[in-house]
């Protein structure tokens, strides 16, 4: 039903910067909550940022001061923008968005997407 499609991982030098994207695609009527989460080798799959429909947004501790998400509802689509990139934060990123297929539906569900590598070295 729906899609999500990440782009924008890959490598960097610790202090650099990456954007991360994510759009959706598919039966979309509209977009609730949209975040980024970070999976640790050997742990949980952890939230790094939150934005709202509202544009309301959220920080994990990791993220404060050094991420921005924000969000293009034109494009069905999110982003994450890190700078002062730092050694901790290589992991694979995922992206998340609370989709409402039709009008009807009172509840979204969270679609995600596959996951972007990002790798900080060197």
């Amino acid at each position: 039903q729906v899609q999500l499609v990440e782009s924008g991982g890959g490598l960097v030098q610790p202090g650099g910067f990456l954007r991360l994207s994510c759009a959706a695609s598919g039966i979309i009527f509209t977009i609730d909550e949209m975040g980024w989460y970070r999976q640790v080798p050997g742990e949980q799959r952890e939230s790094v940022a939150k934005v709202t429909s509202s544009n309301v947004t959220d920080y994990s501790d990791f993220a404060k001061g050094r991420f921005t998400i924000f969000r293009d509802n034109a494009k069905n689509s999110v982003y994450l923008q890190k700078d002062s990139l730092k050694t901790e934060d290589e992991d694979v990123y995922y992206c998340t968005e609370g989709v409402r297929n039709y009008s009807y539906h009172h509840d979204s569900y969270k679609f995600w997407g596959q996951g972007t590598q990002v790798t900080v070295s060197s």
